[in-house]
């Protein structure tokens, strides 16, 4: 039996806790489970508080002790509890229990759910602050598959029963969003701070699967929580995946490269090959562990106004077909992005940029809101294990080609870009195919809505035929009957 949605108001007054909890508890179909480890039970004592918990919940339970924990679920090969494989052990786990020992045949009608937890919460010497991860496994429909709801976290509070507090409140609000808009998950995703403020908790990563979210593209989900400001910085794969950041980036060597990519070129490839190439002959960088990531900032998708999700979609498609694992973030300076893979990695790092972004980097009136200025912000960026693998330009008025060694910078920086240029901070990319070096994907974007031919040549292989295939950037005014995003 599907669950009825009722109008938006309800949903937009945005009810108490307890009406949450209620509202569930009275649903005589919704039936499932609690598993909630690291943090007392928290969530489920909402719903045991509101009244009509003994139709909703078939069993709560929480495995505190390690060896009991690994006695159900099975141990952990990297003998780590706050994981996602852990948690969806704990899902795949509870659920089976659950159709063991409830027939279909005496309940038709259920819809069963399991929701569980895994998480740490701040330590004594409160040096970490603690995280976890979140999730649901659900029917909206008793004759359709499950769907899960997987989410990590991070506290922001420096006390651990407040704490707790936050993964109630989390917990009780992803349970109710997802049986009652789950047909708007971007309104899900919002709503999951209901009664929370942002200065509790950071969500850094989520993923939808399943029937009800069968047209949901994770990356544009990525995207919002961003843009909803969750986090700072959300990270996703060629297929499509969101990726924690703290899996992908930990102790690794990262190599990153900002633009707007609309669409990806040459240039950006090659700016991508060359500096690579040159970053893990580098000594103290790891082939075998470093991470190349393409940054867009949610500035650069505002760049038009408002965010157009279209727009960055079709960014994302051409970036993952090229086998590249992408970044957004809301990071404008580039020492803020710096700092950003400093919570994961002290390892050496790479930023990949043209002349011109260089440039800027050295304009102080990008550093008049922090309190000591441009000094403060190079001491953020170029005294951290960073290298800047510099890509030429020529130079618009005159034609001269543009490097390291010949830039102008302000004068006043001429003597502090001196200094890092020379301690090896700024290294010039030289192996470069001069022919390329002034596509600018601007003009690429004016020759597509135009009509022109040509652009073409300016692309990776393979990336012009996707754009035609798929009508990217508005290729074409015709439509296109379907296109379909997931990635499996």
């Amino acid at each position: 039996m599907e669950i009825t949605i009722k109008g938006d108001k309800e949903f937009d007054d945005i009810p108490s806790l307890k009406t949450k909890a209620l509202r569930i508890n009275l649903n005589e179909n919704i039936y499932g489970t609690f598993a909630e480890i690291g943090a007392g039970q928290e969530t489920c004592r909402h719903f045991f508080r509101a009244g009509g918990a003994s139709g909703t919940i078939a069993k709560a339970m929480s495995a505190y002790d390690k060896d009991f924990s690994d006695a159900i679920y099975g141990a952990e090969e990297d003998g780590r509890y706050v994981t996602e494989a852990r948690l969806r052990k704990m899902l795949t786990h509870e659920m089976h229990l659950m159709e063991d020992r409830l027939t279909r045949e005496k309940n038709p009608n259920k819809i069963f759910f399991t929701y569980a937890n895994t998480v740490a919460t701040i330590d004594f010497a409160k040096q970490f602050k603690g995280h976890g991860w979140v999730g649901l496994k659900y029917q909206i429909d008793a004759d359709q598959d499950y769907n899960e709801i997987i989410l990590h976290f991070r506290f922001k509070e420096t006390d651990a029963r407040l704490q707790q507090e936050t993964l109630g409140v989390l917990g009780t609000n992803l349970i109710y969003g997802a049986f009652y808009s789950y047909n708007e998950p971007k309104k899900l995703l919002r709503h999951l701070y209901d009664h929370l403020d942002k200065d509790q908790l950071e969500i850094d990563t989520i993923n939808f699967s399943g029937p009800a979210f069968k047209d949901v593209d994770n990356r544009l989900m990525s995207l919002q929580l961003v843009k909803n400001d969750m986090t700072d910085a959300v990270v996703f794969g060629p297929d499509g995946k969101n990726i924690l950041p703290a899996r992908i980036f930990y102790k690794k060597n990262i190599l990153a490269l900002r633009g707007s990519f609309r669409p990806v070129t040459k240039v950006n490839m090659e700016m991508y090959e060359k500096s690579y190439n040159m970053f893990i002959k580098e000594k103290k960088v790891d082939k075998d562990k470093t991470v190349v990531v393409f940054e867009i900032t949610l500035s650069n998708l505002r760049s038009e106004g408002e965010i157009d999700e279209q727009d960055f979609m079709d960014r994302a498609d051409l970036l993952c077909s090229l086998g590249q694992t992408v970044m957004i973030s809301n990071f404008q300076e580039y020492y803020k992005v710096v700092e950003y893979f400093s919570n994961y990695s002290k390892a050496r790092m790479g930023l990949t940029m043209g002349v011109s972004n260089l440039v800027d980097i050295f304009d102080e009136k990008y550093y008049r809101h922090i309190s000591g200025g441009i000094l403060e912000a190079f001491g953020k960026l170029f005294f951290k294990d960073l290298k800047v693998y510099l890509y030429p330009m020529h130079d618009p008025k005159t034609g001269e080609l543009l490097n390291s060694e010949n830039l102008k910078v302000y004068p006043r920086m001429k003597e502090l870009y001196k200094f890092f240029k020379y301690n090896g901070k700024v290294i010039d990319i030289e192996d470069y195919d001069e022919s390329i070096m002034d596509v600018f994907s601007r003009e690429i974007l004016q020759m597509i809505a135009s009509g022109k031919t040509g652009w073409e040549d300016m692309l990776p292989e393979g990336t012009a035929d996707l754009i035609k295939d798929y009508r990217l950037f508005g290729y074409t005014r015709k439509p296109l009957v379907l296109r379909k995003r997931n990635h499996k």
